[in-house]
């Protein structure tokens, strides 16, 4: 674990940037060691995991979801998520609503564009976010908040297409905020940006960035 590195960054971090403290196969006593610097916001991509974490660490933790989420899993998180970056269908939400509903809740929920060129990453075209925005299905949902936008880049060396597809995102949040979103104060989130490649989504406006491997060090497969 960079413990220096961590100090470095939360010094650096603009004030309006975020930064997710992404925790995924790591134990509990990594967390607790960023926990006990003063990191609150972790992000975890599968959701038992995420579920027995939650129940062994400290209960102020903001745990964000920020893996691709399958509906049915949305039940081991929707009790006590603070939010989820990952929605990338109408389905989906639909889901989270309903599971939210049950507990009571009104869940955050980012939606997930696709503006990487690897055919293998999750998330919306515009055409589709449009035509879920214009469903009449979508005003029902009163158990989810969206807050903003998530993106992944292409894993590239080329900054230049890094940079162009996180500015794609960007226009993304503008065009939803102006047409759909205009009266909510709450819709200000752009997550985008990890380990290689944050420096560029702050440039280009991310609001909250997801950080791993140069915290905590390589993933732990398992």
């Amino acid at each position: 674990m960079d413990i220096a590195f961590y100090q470095s960054l939360k010094q650096s971090l603009p004030e309006n940037v975020k930064l997710v403290a992404v925790s995924k196969t790591k134990p509990v006593e990594d967390i607790m060691t960023l926990y006990n610097l003063g990191q609150r916001v972790f992000g975890e991509n599968k959701a038992q995991e995420l579920q027995q974490k939650h129940e062994q660490l400290p209960k102020d933790i903001e745990w964000h979801f920020i893996g691709h989420l399958q509906t049915n899993k949305i039940k081991y998180i929707a009790p006590f998520v603070s939010m989820i970056h990952s929605i990338d269908s109408f389905n989906l939400l639909a889901e989270v609503n309903k599971f939210a509903l049950k507990n009571g809740r009104i869940i955050p929920c980012l939606l997930q564009f696709h503006v990487a060129a690897e055919e293998t990453k999750f998330g919306f075209n515009w055409e589709e976010c449009e035509e879920m925005m214009q469903n009449p299905s979508f005003s029902s949902l009163q158990n989810v908040d969206i807050r903003g936008v998530m993106g992944m880049a292409t894993l590239t060396d080329d900054t230049t297409q890094i940079r162009r597809e996180f500015h794609q995102l960007h226009d993304y949040f503008n065009l939803l905020k102006n047409k759909y979103f205009a009266d909510k104060k709450s819709f200000t989130e752009i997550s985008c940006g990890m380990t290689d490649d944050y420096p560029i989504a702050i440039e280009e406006g991310s609001t909250m960035i997801r950080i791993g491997s140069a915290i905590f060090g390589k993933r732990n497969y398992q």
